[in-house]
């Protein structure tokens, strides 16, 4: 029962409180809020036009928004031209690129080759074909 009690008192504070606190913001934000609708009147004065000045804008839009069928052929050249001009800068890139990988290749494979040699030369003992390749383990 204590509970209750207790229970129903803190809801009964917090309710107050909040009443209280609610007419307080109310006041400091009816003064704010006279400013803020005179503030509001001059941009809306800001953002919209005359309706002629409006007819006028859309009416130039129209005009521009047309293209000519030279105008889409001039830009579709120009478009087709870009695309070869990527074409062939990434078609070179390639090219050197493989050449690159070519090189390396080359030059590693030379440096095995010396390698082999070098150690053929080390390890020969005169016979043919070296004795080392031609072991026969009994």
């Amino acid at each position: 029962m204590a509970w209750r009690q207790l229970f129903l008192i803190s809801c009964l504070s917090a309710v107050v409180l909040l009443s209280i606190l609610r007419e307080g913001t109310a006041v400091s934000v009816g003064t704010r809020r006279l400013a803020g609708q005179e503030v509001q009147e001059g941009v809306e004065e800001k953002i919209f036009m005359q309706e002629s000045d409006a007819l006028n804008f859309l009416k130039k839009r129209g005009k521009r928004s047309l293209r000519s069928r030279a105008k889409v052929n001039a830009e579709n050249r120009l478009k087709l031209q870009a695309d070869e001009l990527r074409r062939e800068h990434h078609e070179e890139q390639r090219n050197e690129f493989e050449n690159f990988v070519e090189e390396q290749n080359n030059e590693h494979e030379e440096r095995s080759r010396e390698a082999i040699e070098q150690w053929r030369q080390w390890h020969n003992d005169g016979l043919y074909p070296s004795y080392l390749y031609n072991r026969h383990h009994i």
